[in-house]
């Protein structure tokens, strides 16, 4: 190990995955490839301010990796078998605690053999974590996969400073109360000093969680966004808790759509679409929580009943991969297809589809483009911790043209009030939303949109890492000469 790498951290972001992955190329030369991940975005510069460190699994099984320091970020891979995907993560992680906290859109599994092998990789990441982190460090852990990491971690290192953010809904109490290991997971989470989640209401629900299961004195008044915390006495400790909603690089964002190429290429998007009256996108994983196949019934239902022009409109859906091995994404694959080949089928002329499919990723810039070209953009979840996709596409229209609607079940909605809200479950409502959308005053979008992008461009990623970061931060001790007593201070103001 390099010196550089044996120095420890005195700040350790724990995340499922490195902000890199391992790739092998065409000759069999291992690489390490960049993830343009939002939560990357937000933590490298903290990471480099506070010679932090990285612990995650490096994107390939059964392959020992030992750690590396990549474009000035200290990297410690932990290993994960194949058993130890299909278990802990496609298992456990995704086809139980997902639906879980998702409202149970489809049913969780509740195996034993995934719960035991959970708790054996959160441990694995915890002995990691605790080997590279200096005496006193702050230490970071996200999101669901890891949710057992901060108790354990606490055990082992009784002297960090341990958030955790969890970064999709945490359920209300009759749904998470199904859980078999409900109790040791509130009591993983109540390993940290702070417990974060994008919106007070989950926040709520997992104090509520911590009296009801556990029997902690918790205090819930005063939980929002961006205020006072709650609190639960544990273990001869006080856990905070709180709401901070994460959202994008705006800047960033905003500074390469109104690049030229971008530019250039939103044109030619318009050129290659045929250039209808308006463009509709949708930008997803392939999820059902996504609501991509209600919002391709929407359109279907509004071309058959002649209230959009087939000629005029196209609509724009990208659908990228997502665990492909898990049977509930294998058949919604094919019902989206099915979908997108009826509409195209009954309402396409030749080379002229109504909807441009693509099952695929792509690069940030087209993506970029297709945000500044579209004139609807449709985010439609069933439920949806935050959805970083609403906050892209308005970081993205500096020029306030476009449109946004979005599901009421989503974090963004919280924020993004002046958006067209919908309610997924409500078919007809999603119907004549989109049309309002699609016919809505050119005054009354920009008036719409310029508030959705000052609200997108003051709140960016980095100010809800710093914010957390500073809840997470113990206050500084005082001076002992700044503690006087009243008559002290009586005396030095009449004197």
């Amino acid at each position: 190990m390099s010196t550089d790498l044996e120095k420890l951290s005195e700040f350790v972001v724990v995340a499922n995955r490195l902000p890199v992955d391992l790739e092998t190329d065409e000759d069999g030369g291992k690489n390490w490839k960049r993830s343009p991940g939002g939560l990357v975005t937000a933590l490298e510069p903290i990471l480099r301010q506070r010679d932090g460190a990285w612990v995650g699994w490096p994107g390939v099984a059964d392959e020992k990796v030992d750690p590396i320091v990549v474009d000035g970020l200290r990297l410690f891979p932990v290993e994960l078998t194949s058993q130890d995907l299909a278990e802990y993560y496609e298992g456990f992680s995704n086809d139980t605690l997902w639906p879980l906290y998702h409202d149970v859109l489809v049913a969780p599994t509740f195996e034993r053999s995934w719960w035991h092998t959970y708790v054996a990789v959160n441990q694995r990441f915890a002995e990691e974590t605790a080997r590279c982190a200096a005496d006193g460090a702050t230490v970071w852990v996200q999101d669901y996969q890891l949710q057992l990491v901060p108790a354990m971690l606490r055990e082992l290192r009784p002297d960090l400073t341990i958030g955790f953010f969890l970064h999709i809904p945490f359920p209300p109490v009759e749904l998470f109360m199904q859980l078999p290991w409900r109790k040791e997971i509130v009591k993983g989470m109540l390993g940290a000093d702070l417990i974060g989640f994008h919106l007070p209401g989950g926040a709520n629900n997992f104090l509520f969680l911590a009296r009801k299961l556990l029997g902690f004195k918790t205090t819930t008044a005063g939980v929002g966004v961006r205020s006072a915390l709650g609190h639960v006495d544990f273990d001869s400790r006080v856990v905070k808790v709180g709401a901070f909603p994460i959202s994008v690089d705006s800047a960033e964002l905003e500074r390469q759509s109104k690049s030229e190429s971008v530019l250039r290429r939103a044109r030619e998007l318009k050129e290659e679409l045929g250039n209808p009256e308006k463009i509709l996108l949708g930008v997803d994983r392939l999820d059902y929580t996504k609501g991509i196949d209600l919002r391709l019934q929407a359109l279907k239902e509004l071309l058959d009943e002649g209230r959009l022009d087939p000629e005029k409109y196209t609509m724009v859906q990208l659908a990228t991969p997502s665990r492909e091995r898990v049977q509930h994404y294998i058949d919604l694959r094919s019902v989206i297809e099915e979908q997108v080949g009826r509409i195209n089928g009954d309402h396409s002329q030749i080379g002229r589809p109504v909807v441009h499919y693509l099952y695929q990723p792509v690069d940030r810039e087209e993506l970029i483009a297709l945000f500044v070209a579209a004139d609807v953009m449709l985010v439609t979840p069933m439920r949806d911790g935050m959805n970083l996709v609403a906050k892209e596409y308005v970081a993205c229209r500096g020029d306030l043209g476009g449109a946004l609607v979005l599901s009421e079940f989503t974090g963004a909605a919280m924020e993004l009030r002046q958006s067209y809200l919908v309610n997924p479950h409500d078919l007809d409502g999603v119907k004549n939303t989109i049309l309002t959308a699609v016919h809505q005053d050119p005054k009354e979008g920009r008036r719409r949109m310029a508030a959705l992008h000052r609200q997108v461009m003051t709140h960016d990623v980095h100010q809800w890492a710093e914010s957390f970061l500073t809840a997470l931060s113990p206050p500084e001790p005082r001076p002992d000469n700044q503690f006087v007593t009243e008559r002290e201070s009586d005396f030095a103001r009449n004197n």
